[in-house]
């Protein structure tokens, strides 16, 4: 929505997200409401800094009867004293990120980033444990896409994470074909590549838009040490985004900023 009479625009955003994985049924659900102030650095070309923030509620939960430990063989039970097998906390980020277009083309776009994670240090312990928190985490980020020719583009993006002593980082591109008679606006757009988790996985991914929406569907290969036990195999995901709920004048298309 817009901000007065300037190019200023205000922007809201709501992540959800469900993760099962392992014998134990461990499972994280994320409910985190997002809002973006855009502040237009230029009336002529595409040019915004953002400042964001998410925060909301993270559950997360397992399932006791499934858990094995060496007590288990003893006398049947799993030996861990917590009572609750699931803990609700309050999560909370702050990011910013500039972006603007290349060479005066709206389609050809770039931008940089940075984020502040659990910036509140939530406490994540099945035995309420205190002193065991999540330590926050920065994210840094950056993308750029450039048009090959009238129908087909390439995107190209890479994040890297710092999390206590630990680092990952991820980069990657795809080559996305519109389908359609009006090239400007697509009935389809299907985007297809690859990124690499540095000295963990290949993700070969698949994405397709249609009108408002995003489906992107993408796989593990693990190439870590861990992959004489897993035989390579990681695990599936797939993802769906919606952008923009007001059919005339929509935020998507006043918003002068990188669609990627």
């Amino acid at each position: 929505m817009p901000v007065g009479k300037t190019d200023d625009f205000l922007t809201l955003g709501l992540q959800l997200l469900y993760d099962k994985a392992g014998t134990i049924s461990w499972t994280s659900t994320y409910v985190l409401p997002a809002i973006n102030y855009h502040k237009s650095l230029s009336a002529e070309q595409n040019r915004y800094l953002s400042l964001g923030f998410m925060g909301g509620f993270v559950q997360r939960s397992i399932d006791r009867s499934k858990i094995t430990t060496n007590t288990t063989y003893n006398n049947g039970t799993s030996g861990e004293n917590f009572t609750d097998a699931q803990y609700l906390y309050l999560d909370g980020s702050v990011g910013m990120s500039y972006n603007s277009n290349l060479n005066n083309n709206p389609d050809n776009n770039y931008f940089l980033g940075a984020a502040y994670h659990h910036f509140n240090r939530p406490k994540v312990s099945f035995y309420r444990n205190s002193n065991i928190e999540l330590f926050p985490k920065w994210v840094f980020s950056g993308g750029i896409r450039f048009g090959v020719s009238d129908v087909s583009y390439i995107t190209v993006q890479a994040d890297h994470s710092t999390q206590g002593a630990f680092k990952e980082t991820v980069a990657g591109a795809m080559l996305g074909f519109k389908l359609g008679e009006d090239l400007q606006n697509p009935l389809y757009t299907v985007h297809a590549g690859g990124f690499l988790r540095w000295n963990d996985a290949l993700i070969p991914t698949i994405k397709i838009d249609y009108s408002q929406f995003s489906w992107t569907f993408s796989y593990d290969v693990n190439i870590s040490k861990l992959k004489p036990s897993s035989y390579g195999r990681g695990g599936f995901e797939v993802s769906v985004s919606y952008i923009g709920f007001r059919k005339n004048n929509s935020t998507i298309e006043s918003v002068r900023c990188p669609r990627f």
